[in-house]
């Protein structure tokens, strides 16, 4: 069997509701749902190479914009499961037609694929500051899995439809309909081609349902679309899609603002990168742009999860309830899949996912030598801090002289490649710039006259 299972879900913006169309899938009717999305949440599960990081369990992040993510609660869980194998994988999260929130996820704990399971964890939340009912739904009586639900409203039938990857002698996608999240309908096959196929996401867009999978034949993900939902009914109009060495569980969103859309999908190993991102302004096409990594920063460690929109009232509530991270990662601009870290008391960047994965975590206080600039503490190494000594940066303990404090501290300026993330000049040697070369840190001279590769060599995006 393939690796981790994800699912990710979206909730579309729409400035106002409306009868839906036969098959189209609503918001809901809530004042929460009536408002316009703004913000995104994104939930998931956590994997690192060594497993030191992993949790399975519900984790939540935050985002504006719905490329670059925050965690909550410190990257710590938000809801556990307490029965079944008491872990999660590809948690999937759906506003519902009363504007509230259902939770599902895979009934499934740490990294062995063999065990089937024939549930499904649950739990109910009104604006995901809290997580109530929990139980788990049994979806089949068969020996076979039950993996990466997804969920959406089906008008049609008044039901709300659940999918999820499962095997009838070979892989394909089931169905069960229901009304409450508690009873469902029994088991159908709701997509099974001529190969084996893993992860739907489904997005209702006006009449039109939009299917995204995973080809397990070739690796690939597809698009497909039905105009009834029905199962069965979906024809596949996309040409394969990938990044990376290898990729699962796409999702497919429409944006909050605007007629574009966004399709991620994940690597499914937690040894390269954790996500991959496309762009189209035309969902029905088969045009997608693959995104820059410079563009999107996924949250810390997240696998396989769900994302949905949110109004300005419930992002607020998310951050009042569960915090803002107390930490920040340095993402270099010319090289962004290298965070920087500390490595043998030394200061580089390097390809994430790496372990442990706490050295690229840095609290970002005031400067040691001027409280108006900024010093790095280190999160694994409280009161050791990046300090340049002979111009090579180091993270050495605070001895509290006058020459370490102001090594330690540096004036965080616009980014000299691009204004909109930042750069760091050297508080004593104020013609210098903290900058990569060859993956190590060290602080050079910077002007504008600077080369171009250089200037990016300094950029960096405080995430």
């Amino acid at each position: 069997m393939n690796l981790s299972r994800r699912n990710f879900h979206r909730l579309t913006a729409l400035s106002a509701l409306t009868t839906a169309t036969s098959g189209a899938a609503l918001l809901g009717s809530s004042s929460a749902a009536l408002a316009a999305n703004t913000a995104y949440v994104f939930g998931y599960f956590k994997e690192t190479p060594n497993q030191s990081g992993d949790s399975y369990a519900l984790h939540l992040a935050v985002s504006p914009d719905g490329l670059n993510w925050r965690p909550l609660n410190q990257n710590n869980p938000v809801a556990t499961p307490t029965a079944g194998t008491q872990g999660l994988r590809d948690p999937f999260i759906l506003r519902k037609q009363d504007g509230t929130f259902v939770v599902l996820a895979t009934d499934l704990k740490g990294r062995i694929f063999n065990l089937n399971n024939q549930y499904l964890h649950v739990w109910d939340s009104p604006d995901l500051r809290s997580f109530t009912g929990y139980r788990r739904i049994r979806m089949h009586g068969l020996n076979t899995h039950t993996w990466a639900p997804t969920a959406f409203w089906v008008a049609s039938r008044n039901q709300y439809a659940i999918v999820y990857s499962a095997n009838n002698g070979r892989d394909v996608l089931m169905a069960n309909y229901t009304s409450d999240f508690r009873t469902v309908s029994a088991n159908e096959v709701y997509f099974s081609p001529s190969f084996n196929v893993l992860d739907a996401d489904i997005v209702a867009d006006g009449s039109t349902y939009y299917m995204y999978y995973k080809n397990l034949d070739n690796g690939l993900l597809y698009g497909a679309r039905s105009s009834t939902g029905a199962a069965n009914s979906y024809t596949t109009y996309t040409s394969g899609l990938r990044q990376g060495n290898a990729i699962e569980a796409p999702l497919l969103i429409k944006n909050n603002t605007g007629s574009g859309w966004r399709l991620w999908g994940d690597s499914f190993s937690p040894v390269n990168n954790d996500y991959y991102a496309w762009s189209s302004s035309n969902v029905g096409g088969n045009s997608w742009t693959a995104l820059n990594q410079r563009d999107y920063t996924p949250p810390l460690n997240a696998k396989h999860g769900s994302i949905v929109g949110i109004t300005a009232a419930e992002y607020d509530g998310l951050v009042a309830r569960w915090g803002l991270p107390a930490w920040v990662r340095l993402k270099s601009y010319n090289f962004p899949d290298y965070y920087v870290r500390h490595a043998s008391n030394l200061a580089r960047i390097d390809p994430y996912p790496f372990d442990p994965h706490q050295d690229q975590l840095w609290r970002l206080v005031p400067g040691l030598a001027d409280a108006a600039a900024v010093s790095f503490e280190s999160v694994n190494f409280p009161g050791q801090f990046l300090r340049h000594s002979n111009y090579a940066i180091r993270l050495d303990p605070n001895d509290n002289t006058a020459a370490f404090r102001a090594d330690a501290t540096f004036t965080r300026v616009a980014g000299l490649a691009d204004g909109t993330w930042s750069s760091f000049r050297s508080y004593n040697f104020p013609d210098r710039y903290l900058r990569h070369a060859n993956y190590v840190l060290r602080i050079d001279p910077l002007s504008a006259g600077s080369s171009a590769s250089d200037r990016q060599d300094a950029t960096f995006r405080v995430s």
